[in-house]
């Protein structure tokens, strides 16, 4: 399905604007065959409205990028996510990226002369194109574009000299709002970085001495009087199943009696899972490990080390390790591995952590005695309160500026008003800088 537009100068389809459509593919050995430096490895993580983010980028070997000529990245590409939750972002290839390559959930779109690389890439990222998107998810579970369909996009055609124009104007004024967006992602960077930081306060109080070793490696200045174990010896620890063929609808039933939880289910806000948007089938509970309410897993993919409850019946996909029975509270161990630190040095390459249930069952954790653990436990349910009130704020304004940016990059790609007398600040009032 098409989604209709109105644009004062038509519409044209993506594929009469472009010279290529294509994208990449994981290299051989997959994660293995990352490297710390060589040629930038972009991946859907990287591709974001408001530009490229490498802080987590990978890299590939000359000789894999040489064997990947097929997708090398050239400056003005854009780059345009076609599988995943991340579905639909894009960005335009900077000058000054260097050599640079795709993996298999980006697409290259390389304009041609009638195209601006600025123009098109804002116009991707406007309300219509979007919808489409929406509208041409393919696969089910596995949602996603193939390149015909982003061929066939429908995008306003107006004249390359008005497509520089409005490029200009958009470049200026999404500058402003991505300033102000930036500067509240830090925020809650730093609302993160505060969160632990009272978590480790309250594991340390009335402690004993910081300069003592430790009975717990990665936590210094526990009470003396407090033990200490690996996971293992204190709980049953489960890695979770998936059923194989993973898509195969026979899996799946509407009205199954058991949620089923994918890496996508589990965000870095959750604490207690109340719903996701699967569920088992009976021959699916029985291939897979099922949970009940009060229950605590960890993720060994994706976030990595995130810890959750569920509060419904549930089935952990393989990328998560159960912790079940533990003999301390359960709501107290949450908050000792939201900590994050029990995870450090227990993985490979940069964030990509080797994880598994005999990792997980080595992570030593404190054990103070029953009364200590429930009056920690409602001292961080409280602070976490106020952390999570504020974090919900900076979300929420987050939101709004990025609806803002979107409706008036949508508003000047189509034509609905003229750039050159037009201001686009006041889409951040209402908003504190």
């Amino acid at each position: 399905m098409t989604i209709s537009f109105k644009s004062r100068w038509g519409t044209r389809r993506v594929k009469t604007l472009t010279t290529k459509i294509g994208s990449g593919k994981t290299p051989s050995g997959g994660s293995e065959s990352y490297l710390s430096s060589g040629v930038t490895f972009l991946r859907s993580q990287n591709i974001h409205f408001d530009g490229l983010r490498l802080d987590d980028v990978v890299y590939i070997s000359d000789s894999t990028h040489r064997e990947m000529r097929g997708t090398r990245v050239k400056p003005d590409d854009v780059l345009l996510n076609i599988t995943g939750a991340s579905l639909g972002r894009v960005s335009r290839a900077p000058e000054g990226l260097g050599e640079a390559n795709v993996n298999q959930h980006v697409c290259i779109i390389r304009p041609n002369a009638e195209a601006s690389a600025r123009y098109l890439a804002y116009t991707l990222s406007s309300h219509p194109v979007q919808e489409q998107i929406s509208e041409l998810q393919v696969g089910g579970n596995r949602e996603g574009l193939n390149f015909e369909q982003v061929g066939n996009l429908t995008v306003p055609a107006a004249l390359t000299e008005e497509q520089h124009r409005i490029a200009d104007f958009l470049d200026a004024e999404t500058a402003h709002i991505d300033q102000i967006l930036s500067k509240r992602r830090e925020m809650a960077d730093l609302v993160t970085v505060r969160t632990k930081a009272v978590i480790r306060e309250r594991l340390q109080q009335g402690g004993g001495s910081l300069d003592a070793p430790s009975r717990v490696p990665w936590l210094s200045g526990i009470p003396d009087h407090w033990d200490a174990a690996p996971l293992r010896y204190i709980s049953r620890i489960q890695r979770g199943a998936s059923p194989r063929p993973i898509d195969d609808p026979v899996y799946f039933d509407d009205e199954g009696t058991h949620a089923w939880v994918r890496i996508a289910d589990v965000t870095a806000s959750n604490k207690y899972l109340t719903s996701t948007t699967q569920r088992l089938s009976p021959l699916g509970v029985s291939l897979s490990v099922p949970l009940r309410p009060g229950e605590l897993f960890v993720s060994i993919a994706g976030s990595v080390g995130k810890p959750v409850i569920t509060e419904i019946p549930c089935c952990i996909h393989d990328g998560f390790v159960a912790i079940r029975n533990p003999a301390v509270d359960a709501e107290f161990l949450y908050y000792v591995l939201l900590l994050g630190d029990a995870f450090q040095g227990l993985g490979k390459l940069g964030t990509q952590l080797n994880l598994n249930s005999e990792t997980v069952g080595s992570i030593k954790v404190p054990i103070p005695p029953e009364t200590e653990q429930a009056a920690i436990v409602r001292q961080l349910n409280a602070d976490m309160r106020a952390a999570e009130s504020l974090a919900e704020s900076l979300r929420r304004q987050q939101e709004l500026l990025a609806e803002r940016r979107q409706a008036l990059i949508t508003a000047a790609v189509t034509g609905q008003f003229d750039v050159t007398t037009a201001s686009g600040r006041n889409v951040t009032d209402g908003v504190t800088a």
